[in-house]
């Protein structure tokens, strides 16, 4: 069985302390902290992405994109890129699994992108400019 968004909406509005809307495309979910990531089934897969900052806010890329090369396997299954989004470039937190996948995995990676998202802004935190986290 391969997954569509409207069971994954049920799925995962289904868990304590989310809020999930579909909007165009994609999936919304947000945590109980005020984190979003967006889920979208495409062909074989699903992938779940949130945003992590601005790159303009970034005050040594080249210092930042050491540190992400360099510690981003420590996080389990999401991986750290960059993404235009109307003329402006991102750095996002994602994960992608089958859509033929289990429940019980969906699940996981979902929880597991918001908490590798929270310590990503943690550990990048030195990097930007002007914010708190």
């Amino acid at each position: 069985m391969s997954w569509t968004l409207e069971q994954l909406h049920h799925l995962l509005s289904a868990r304590e302390g989310w809020r999930c809307e579909l909007e165009n495309d994609s999936l919304l979910i947000t945590n109980a902290d005020g984190l979003e990531a967006y889920l979208a089934v495409a062909g074989e897969q699903i992938i779940a992405e949130t945003l992590l900052f601005p790159a303009a806010q970034v005050t040594d890329i080249a210092g930042l994109n050491d540190t992400i090369l360099r510690t981003h396997q420590l996080m389990p299954l999401t991986t750290v890129g960059i993404s235009d989004i109307n003329g402006e470039s991102y750095y996002i937190a994602f994960g992608a699994l089958a859509s033929s996948s289990k429940e019980q995995s969906v699940r996981i990676e979902v929880e597991t992108l918001f908490r590798n998202t929270e310590a990503f802004l943690d550990l990048y935190q030195d990097y930007l400019q002007g914010v708190e986290l």
